[in-house]
């Protein structure tokens, strides 16, 4: 072989940019990461906004499921998460509700109450039953006429819309607004989503929803690399803002509350309050993982953990919650690699 193409294939080489060095075959799991609805007892509906990127998903557990939370980022937009305190005094939810459309999403929990006391499901008061509906929200209003965003109406429709069935990832529900990589800006940012995944271990099942709407870059676990994120000023790289940063460029001042990552880890095993808070704890791990930064001033990074107890199974807390970080982290590459570019947003198959 002629040494000077040996040097100049090298030098080529060299050349490229550190992501592409290290790159690394996309693992098999990326593909096809499960559903939280493998989870028995999981119910999953999505009320999409066809006027603008907007909507709202909605995780019903008819049955009850134990519930827990944990809040972590400094921006939250929550309902009902102080009722899921271990110290607290009503064991069970009858849904989780995910939404866009900042606080006034907030309002879509009301229509899934509507639509479980209708059905009789709910806390038992006598007189009527109370369904128990925590809820979190997105930002979204940036994308599209901020005055469209979802209410009780499309709470409703998404319970009415809910299945066993693996439900949609992407531009649906409360990801269909979802953009991630706001460091340098909105005109760098890139399109998040809704992704799920699901984990099962001896027996039992650990499965994840999440819409990524993150402030940072969004990493996958298997080669520590940027897959979504903010854009070099061009817009047609990432530019990896963990090492732009290092470097001396300084991000933009940004609005708390802009931002947000929220989820759900569900399992089958029994477990009693405390173990569904520690697990949401544990759960956070994924978001530090897969997305980087994160838990900033600007996101209202939230995780509730629910137990249906259909495996009749008390699972090991501590596997359990280290089952959910994975499965937390895996739920957040596929809400990036499912998702499709929206006006000013590109998806990351878009960049590949």
């Amino acid at each position: 072989m002629d040494r000077r193409l040996f040097v100049a294939g090298a030098s080529a080489l060299s050349a490229l940019p550190l992501r592409l060095a290290l790159a690394q075959p996309r693992a098999a799991w990326q593909d096809d990461a499960g559903s939280i609805t493998d989870v028995p007892g999981i119910r999953v509906g999505h009320f999409t906004d066809s006027r603008r990127p907007t909507g709202c998903t909605v995780i019903v557990t008819e049955d009850g499921a134990v519930g827990g939370v944990d809040v972590r980022g400094s921006a939250p937009g929550t309902r009902e998460t102080d009722l899921l305190q271990p110290s607290n005094l009503v064991e069970k939810v009858h849904a989780i509700m995910l939404s866009g459309g900042s606080a006034f999403g907030l309002d879509a929990a009301t229509g899934v109450m509507r639509y479980l006391e209708e059905r009789k499901i709910g806390f038992d008061v006598g007189v009527t039953h109370v369904p128990i509906v925590p809820a979190a929200i997105i930002f979204d209003l940036g994308v599209g006429d901020a005055r469209i965003r979802p209410d009780a109406q499309a709470g409703y429709r998404a319970c009415e819309a809910a299945s066993a069935n693996r439900p949609a990832e992407g531009n649906v529900g409360a990801g269909a607004g979802a953009t991630v990589g706001k460091l340098f800006g909105a005109r760098r940012a890139m399109k998040g989503g809704l992704g799920m995944a699901s984990i099962q271990v001896a027996g039992l099942t650990v499965g994840a929803i999440v819409v990524a709407n993150a402030v940072g870059d969004i990493i996958d676990p298997d080669t520590a690399q940027p897959i979504a994120g903010a854009r070099t000023e061009d817009g047609r790289r990432l530019l990896d803002a963990r090492r732009a940063i290092a470097s001396g460029q300084v991000p933009e001042r940004l609005l708390a509350g802009t931002n947000t990552t929220i989820g759900l880890i569900a399992t089958d095993a029994v477990l009693t309050k405390a173990q569904a808070q520690k697990i949401a704890q544990m759960a956070h791990d994924g978001f530090a993982r897969s997305i980087n930064p994160v838990h900033t001033m600007s996101d209202g990074d939230t995780i509730f953990a629910v137990g249906t107890g259909k495996s009749g199974k008390t699972g090991n807390p501590n596997l359990l919650g280290m089952l959910a970080a994975e499965a937390m982290a895996r739920a957040v590459v596929r809400a990036v690699r499912a998702a499709k570019g929206i006006d000013g947003y590109p998806s990351a198959a878009d960049l590949a």
